[in-house]
């Protein structure tokens, strides 16, 4: 079962799943482990994109046609925002849940340029941001506002530093294809400055392993930076990368999202825990 550009995996343990998106053709898909076969978990999806996984082991996605962050405990998916100061927000695009538990999304306008991944809508807020959402309080910061088209994120193990990668050269001749870092402390990010530039391609998605190292998407497969930005290896694909995520039994297994296909590669090395 192949996909148009597939997108958002995630590792769900109790089952022994993939779940991913097939977002052009709006429907959600599942790989079992187990049996090795793949099925269509959701069709009419809200074109959702990335997703991870809460502190209560609920996947939380985004959805670019509903322009919302949401919950899927498996009765379906509940919003769980999807405006800031009286505004709708753009389309979240990826999302992670921190040791607080607080929901961390990137929400860059992929989902509101085309109906191909979402509704052509104008945007609402004047910008694309990084938010960070406390469902305790119900409060919903733009944490970081100097990107153009934030997209994947994720944290190092320490929780002390915030990846986001800058894909606006997919839509503008003078944009970005480069990671960004930024320091976290009390919920708030500074000191933001580039990591690494990724070529061919860009840095779509991305997860950060116990030892720290990013392993990003890219043009021609997966790339494995250092803290520090430089490459340290690289998974040759044959297509197009757009996001990865560690799981499996013991969590070694890497899944990769190629436009088309889903891959699978075992590594020496698993997720990072939350900081």
């Amino acid at each position: 079962m192949g996909t148009r550009w597939g997108e958002g995996p995630v590792w769900l343990p109790a089952v022994r799943r993939l779940r991913w998106s097939d977002i052009p053709n709006d429907r959600i898909l599942e790989y079992d482990a187990g049996t090795g076969r793949t099925t269509a978990y959701r069709e009419d999806a809200g074109f959702a994109n990335g997703r991870t996984l809460d502190l209560d082991g609920a996947v939380v996605e985004c959805s670019h046609g509903r322009r919302a962050v949401e919950r899927d405990d498996g009765a379906g998916p509940v919003t769980v925002v999807d405006s800031w100061q009286g505004r709708r927000l753009n389309s979240p695009n990826d999302v992670v849940v921190a040791a607080d538990g607080a929901i961390w999304f990137t929400d860059p306008p992929y989902g509101i340029l085309s109906d191909k991944q979402g509704h052509v809508a104008p945007p609402e807020y004047g910008g694309c941001h990084v938010f960070r959402f406390d469902e305790h309080t119900g409060r919903l910061d733009a944490v970081v506002t100097d990107m153009i088209h934030p997209n994947g994120l994720a944290f190092s193990p320490d929780g002390r530093v915030l990846y986001v990668s800058d894909t606006s050269v997919l839509h503008l001749p003078d944009g970005h294809r480069h990671i960004r870092a930024y320091d976290v402390v009390g919920g708030r990010c500074g000191n933001g400055r580039v990591l690494a530039e990724i070529r061919p391609g860009c840095p779509d998605g991305f997860r950060v392993d116990e030892r720290g190292r990013i392993w990003t998407s890219s043009g021609d497969g997966v790339r494995v930076l250092a803290p520090d930005g430089s490459v340290v290896g690289a998974v040759a694909v044959a297509e197009a990368v757009s996001n990865v995520c560690f799981g499996g039994d013991d969590g070694r297994d890497l899944y990769i999202t190629g436009a088309t296909s889903l891959y699978r590669i075992r590594t020496a090395t698993r997720a990072a825990a939350r900081g």
